[in-house]
Formats: structure tokens, C-alpha cells, sequence
């Protein structure tokens, strides 16, 4: 559905690309004729006819609504956008920044694309270049070793004193009393009443007594704050995991902070599939490292008590934290940076100059990955996660000299045959006779210069690997000329060179039970990408040529275990 506006107040309602909604609130502008005008605007640059489909930017739109609104107001302008002049634009333009010159222009060209109100001349200066230039972008510098460890001890220390005290908190829970019939008001009858009733504010904790004794109870409100902060995560709690999830997982800020439990999928005791939404891209995926699935258990653990006294809709959330005065209960996600601004002020933590340490979570994402880099892995297959392959290519490894050229050149051709070499048909024969080799495929033979004693040793076992048997394991195909083939058992299922017979029957059923647990640990467009054109070989176009009876008696050896294989220690399922 998309966006539209509300009157009486004036609003634009979003349904954004995630399925959630949020609303621009723009009434009591000094003019409501041009602030209906931008409002139409925003609505129709919405998700799914525009470019806004997540909240960051239609924040930032609202925002430059607003500003344009107020701006020309002060100004003396009080009609509506079709009165509006090139030289008022370009007065509006010069006095701001390049961002909202941006954004006011998209919404004027989505308000006359819709009503065509504008003027022509101002219609053709929309059309036109920007008035400010763009400012330099610079990619986000990552924190050094220093401050990354400063930041992650200062992020575990919170949690763990949080954790500690908790832990703490309940046992005395389990001895307390209803401090009506107590009288007491100890820690462990308060800390009692909050795990019936929820996080109370002092006030609602005297006012439950005194309802009884009918007279004010000698309790501090400090008092029930301090029980209420140890038996439920608070907001610095809640960024304090956050902050570190994101150190732990590299997942993007935005996907972060709009996770919801139903985007946790365990994959067995120690590994999940995480799917979250990433604002500039859209659904995305991870299996995140198992520092981080730990941590994750330890917020669902953390977070359960409160969990069971938040609203119906804040209860799926996955971050909630109780409200710092408890008069509002259980709240979410807090959208503003003062938050994680006091975490950082309150921990005093400072950067290698001695500076209160800034946080910017894009910036953890990039130390994350640059940490991967130095390992000798960076997960991805662009420099810029946010270009694609050819962009890439276009800008950055260009070839300028002959030299350069002829590697291109040749990386290139290399790469067209091996897309023809696994395009060949793959060569299965049901028994184990050199004759039927040379008649059912007198190709494959010519293919592979096989002589007589070649097939023989083929057929007969002498050149076996684990999948297949190999008709030369030192053509270099996957690996350097001359030394044995290094590729992963699953590779000589689109390889040229491989011959499947009944006795490759066990470790085929094997390699396809293997799949089918990776299946279930991983995303499906990284499943697809790492072992999806091997898994269609087998499934297609080798195992059905072979008979039922051999599969059926060999089904019998397969235990469905990673022990089977010959795999990496990096390579089995969780």
C-alpha cells in the first residue's frame, strides 16, 4: 500500500519496504498551503512508487518539509508551491545545505509529477544541476585496536555487572513477601512485587501500599528505582548489548535496531540465521559468528522477565528495555543517539588522543570488517558492499597498461572456459566396465585422451577421489599444473574430468545429506551462491541416472554426519 496523506492533523503515512509503518507528522506550519503541497510530494515519493521506503530517509524528508516550510515563511511567503519562483528556490538553496537542496528537490519534482502545479521555469531548474556543491565523502576510518578493545570491555563490563545483579536480585525475589503483608518494604519484597506486577515507579509502589495501611509506607524512591534497575535491563543496558552485538556480528546499524524475534532462526545449538533489513538494500542475511549468538542468548535470557509485561506490540521486539522512572513501563528501541551519547559520557571513554571517544555504529561496521581483512577474509567479493562487481571493475581495476590488459585478457578467457567446462554433461556410468565407457561416451573419451589402460584404471578404482574418479588429478583445472588437485570433494560435481559410478554412490548420498544441512544453517541466497550449482548437479543429473536398488543399499551407510566427509574444520554444519 502506499503512502498517503492524513488531514486534520496533517500527516503522511508510510508503509515501509519492512512491512512497518510510520507516520510524518507536519501540522502547525506557519503555512499549511505549501506544507499540504510538500506532503503530497513526500507521498509520492514513497515506497512503492519512490525511493523512500525506510525510516531514516523519510525522517530526514519530513525534517526537510519542515525546514522549507519555516524557511520561506520568514521569508513573507504564504502561498502554495505553484507560486513558488526561481529566485525564491535559489534563495532557499544558497542559505542551507547540499542534503536539503537534494531532498526539496525531489519533493517538488514528486508533487508535480503528480499534479504538474509548478512553474515552467521552475519545473526546468529542477531538472537542472544542484546550486551546492556535493560535499567530499570519505569512507568511515576505522577504530584502532585500543579503542575497539576499550569500547567491547566497557560494553561486557556493563552487561556483566547488569547480569550479576539480576541473578542477585531474583534469588532475594524468591524470599520476598507482598509488601502489604510484610511491612517490610526490604529489596526482596519489592523486588517481589515487580515480578507480578512489572517495573513500578516509587510513586506506583507507594500508592499499592498505602492503599492497604493507609499511610505513607518508609520507602525511598530511590529505593524501588535501584531494585527496579537490577531486576530489568535498562536503556544503558539495552545499548550496552546492542553496541557490542554489532562489535561481535558487523550486522548494519539499521538492521540492528529493527530486529524482532521472529528474525532469529536457531540452526541447532550454537548457530543462527538472522534475517534483517537493511535500509539502502532491502532483506539481507547472516549467520552470525558464535560470540555473537552467545551474547544473544544472554540478552533473551536477560530480557525475559520484562519481556512478559510488554504491550502486544512492543512484545516481538527484540530490543525493550524498562522505562528509567517506570511510569511507562517497558519501552523499545530509543531512536534518538542521547542514549548511547550518556553511555559514552557516563563510562568516560576516551579515543588514542585522550578525546571522549565518539560511537558511530557505521563505523564499528567498517573496524568489523577491516578486523576480517587483517585476518585475511572480508566476507565480501567488492570493496564497496554497496557497488556491485562491474561498477567496480569500471572505476577501480581498470587496465591502463598492455600488460595489465593481456592479465584481463586472460583471467577473462580462463574464466569463459571454466563456465563451459561446467556447462559439459556429467559422465555416469552404471557399471563398472571399461567397454561401456568407451561405447556410451566415445566423446568424453576423446575429451579426456583416455588410452586403454587409462579407462581401466578409471573403472577399475586406481584413480578414485572421494566423489568420483578422476581422470587426471594433476591437469591443474582447479589448482596448479603439475601438483594434486586441491578442490573440495563437492567440486568434481561440475568438473570435466570426473566419472561417477555405482561404487561413488555412498559418498554422492553423503555430499547430499551435507547440503542439505548447510541448507538449513544458512541464508538461502548464500546457500545458493556457495553450494546451489553443485547441489542441482547431483540432484538432476547424476544421482538419477543412477538405480534405485544401488541407492536404496546404499543409503543404508550414510549416518548423516559431517565425520563422513573429508571437510575442514571451518567447513561443518553447527
Amino acid at each position: 500500500m502506499p503512502a498517503f496523506v492524513t488531514e486534520e492533523p496533517l500527516a503522511v503515512r508510510f508503509v515501509l519496504r519492512n512491512g512497518k509503518e510510520w507516520t510524518a507528522r507536519l501540522a502547525g506550519l506557519p503555512n499549511p498551503r505549501l506544507a499540504r503541497d510538500l506532503a503530497e510530494g513526500l507521498a509520492a515519493c514513497a515506497h512503492p512508487h519512490g525511493g523512500i521506503g525506510a525510516k531514516n530517509p523519510a525522517e530526514r524528508y519530513a525534517v526537510s518539509v519542515r525546514q522549507m516550510v519555516k524557511k520561506l515563511s520568514e521569508t513573507g511567503f504564504s502561498g502554495s508551491a505553484a507560486e513558488l519562483t526561481k529566485s525564491m528556490l535559489l534563495r532557499f538553496w544558497l542559505s542551507g545545505t547540499h542534503e536539503r537542496e537534494c531532498d526539496t528537490r525531489i519533493l517538488l519534482k514528486g508533487l508535480d509529477g503528480l499534479t504538474g502545479c509548478l512553474r515552467p521555469e521552475v519545473r526546468a531548474m529542477l531538472e537542472g544541476r544542484a546550486v551546492q556543491p556535493h560535499p567530499p565523502v570519505r569512507a568511515y576510518a576505522a577504530y584502532t585496536d585500543g579503542e575497539w578493545e576499550r569500547l567491547e570491555n566497557a560494553c561486557r563490563s556493563v552487561i556483566d555487572v547488569s547480569r550479576h545483579r539480576q541473578r542477585e536480585m531474583l534469588n532475594l525475589a524468591a524470599i520476598g513477601q507482598d509488601p502489604r503483608e510484610s511491612r517490610r518494604h526490604s529489596e526482596a519484597d519489592i523486588a517481589w512485587l515487580m515480578l507480578r506486577d512489572g517495573p513500578v515507579s516509587g510513586h506506583a509502589y507507594c500508592a499499592y501500599v498505602q492503599g492497604y495501611v493507609r499511610k505513607r509506607p518508609e520507602v525511598s524512591y530511590a529505593a524501588v528505582r535501584s531494585v527496579r534497575e537490577d531486576l530489568f535491563p535498562t536503556p544503558r543496558v539495552q545499548i550496552a548489548y546492542r553496541l557490542l552485538f554489532g562489535l561481535y556480528s558487523g550486522v548494519v546499524p539499521d538492521g540492528i535496531d529493527d530486529l524482532e524475534l521472529g528474525d532469529i532462526e536457531w540452526a541447532g545449538n550454537s548457530t543462527i540465521l538472522l534475517g534483517y533489513y537493511k535500509g539502502r538494500t532491502g532483506p539481507e542475511g547472516a549467520t552470525p559468528p558464535r560470540q555473537a549468538v552467545r551474547l544473544l542468548e544472554q540478552w533473551l535470557a536477560h530480557a525475559a522477565k520484562l519481556r512478559t509485561f510488554a504491550a502486544p506490540g512492543l512484545r516481538e521486539s527484540l530490543w525493550i528495555a524498562a522505562e528509567p522512572h517506570g511510569v511507562n513501563g517497558v519501552i523499545g528501541h530509543q531512536w534518538t543517539n542521547k542514549p548511547q551519547r550518556d553511555f559514552i559520557r557516563d563510562l568516560k571513554l576516551v579515543d588514542d588522543a585522550d578525546e571522549r571517544l565518539k560511537v558511530h555504529r557505521g563505523r564499528i561496521r567498517a573496524t568489523y570488517e577491516e578486523r576480517l581483512a587483517r585476518r585475511g577474509w572480508t566476507g565480501r567479493t567488492t570493496i564497496d558492499p554497496n557497488h556491485t562487481a562491474r561498477t567496480e571493475g569500471d572505476h577501480y581495476v581498470t587496465p591502463t597498461t598492455p600488460a595489465q590488459l593481456d592479465a584481463v585478457e586472460s583471467i577473462i578467457e580462463d574464466g569463459q572456459a571454466d563456465i563451459l567446462r561446467k556447462a559439459l554433461p556429467p559422465v555416469v556410468l552404471t557399471s563398472e566396465a571399461a567397454a561401456e565407457l568407451a561405447a556410451a561416451f566415445p566423446e568424453a573419451v576423446r575429451r579426456l585422451e583416455l588410452d586403454a589402460g587409462a579407462m581401466a584404471e578409471l573403472v577399475g578404482g586406481e584413480r578414485d577421489v572421494f566423489t568420483a574418479a578422476c581422470a587426471d588429478q594433476l591437469a591443474g583445472v582447479h589448482g596448479p599444473k603439475g601438483k594434486p588437485c586441491p578442490a573440495r570433494p563437492w567440486v568434481c560435481l561440475l568438473c570435466p574430468l570426473a566419472l561417477f559410478l555405482p561404487r561413488h554412490t555412498v559418498n554422492l548420498l553423503r555430499l547430499k545429506a551435507f547440503f542439505a544441512r548447510q541448507f538449513r544453517q544458512m541464508p538461502v541466497v548464500q546457500f545458493v551462491r556457495v553450494f546451489g550449482p553443485y547441489a542441482e548437479r547431483l540432484d538432476n543429473e547424476i544421482l538419477p541416472r543412477l538405480s534405485a536398488q544401488v541407492k536404496a543399499d546404499a543409503q543404508l551407510e550414510v549416518a548423516d554426519d559431517d565425520h563422513e566427509l573429508p571437510l575442514r574444520p571451518e567447513e561443518y554444519s553447527a
